[in-house]
């Protein structure tokens, strides 16, 4: 490390990412925002998916002030964030065969549907045949995945493919096999993971871009507002019973 704070040179390499995605994803996310703007003008559902803490990314995306009412958690138990005892029982739920199918089999995703699949390696079976069996339902999907994965590890789905492989569009976070940002000579691993953040704004760049798609084609967003302000909460109320149909978190 250099004579920079670590805390400087974290947040410098995140910044870094970022700009990163703003110059060599500009294209992908413009693509991502028009593609679930077109779910939305045609009625259609939107889901994130995420396990681990890829989950973290997903569940910021719904019931967000500021966020899309319509987007939805498509959960699967056991692998929703780092709750489930013990942890590393959530790391291998990621590798079971088949437990995707189950999943969509009592979920509510249908046909005309967008589904935001988000796995960093993008090598694990859950994420892979997530993707797989949502697009044979015709199931629009948007993978959100480190590419570098795929030419520097082993998929663990029987297919030898990756997430990256079964996807409408894909969105790279750029993050680097690993996910961990710094060194130093006295520490024996490296640490500082930035795929959190980074990934987060990349979704949020493509709600941005939803939205505004939308409302370029004279159609209001159905935005949430924070229930924290005035009016908030009645703002809430009206949009959540307006799209009842399509919201499933209010269930």
């Amino acid at each position: 490390m250099s004579d920079r704070v670590p805390a400087g040179q974290f947040l410098d390499a995140a910044i870094g990412l970022l700009e990163r995605l703003r110059d060599e994803e500009a294209d992908s996310i413009a693509a991502a925002g028009t593609l679930l703007a077109d779910t939305v003008a045609d009625g259609g559902r939107l889901f994130a998916f995420g396990a681990g803490h890829s989950s973290l990314a997903a569940q910021d995306l719904v019931y967000r002030a500021g966020g899309l009412a319509l987007m939805n958690l498509l959960v699967v138990p056991g692998v929703v964030g780092v709750d489930v005892m013990p942890a590393p029982l959530g790391s291998a739920l990621e590798r079971v065969d088949g437990l995707a199918s189950a999943v969509l089999d009592s979920s509510p995703l249908r046909d005309g549907d967008a589904l935001l699949i988000i796995s960093l390696s993008g090598r694990n079976a859950l994420p892979v045949e997530m993707a797989m069996n949502a697009r044979a339902l015709g199931v629009k999907v948007i993978g959100v995945t480190s590419v570098a994965y795929a030419s520097q590890t082993k998929s663990r789905h029987a297919s030898g493919t990756y997430l990256k492989d079964h996807c409408d569009l894909v969105l790279d976070s750029k993050i680097a096999v690993g996910d961990a940002e710094l060194t130093h000579d006295d520490i024996p691993a490296p640490f500082a993971p930035a795929s959190t953040v980074v990934t987060s704004a990349l979704l949020q760049a493509v709600m941005a871009t939803t939205a505004t798609t939308l409302a370029d084609r004279g159609i209001e967003p159905p935005l949430l507002r924070s229930g924290n302000v005035d009016g908030g909460h009645d703002w809430n109320t009206r949009v959540m019973e307006q799209y009842r149909d399509r919201i499933f978190y209010r269930h």
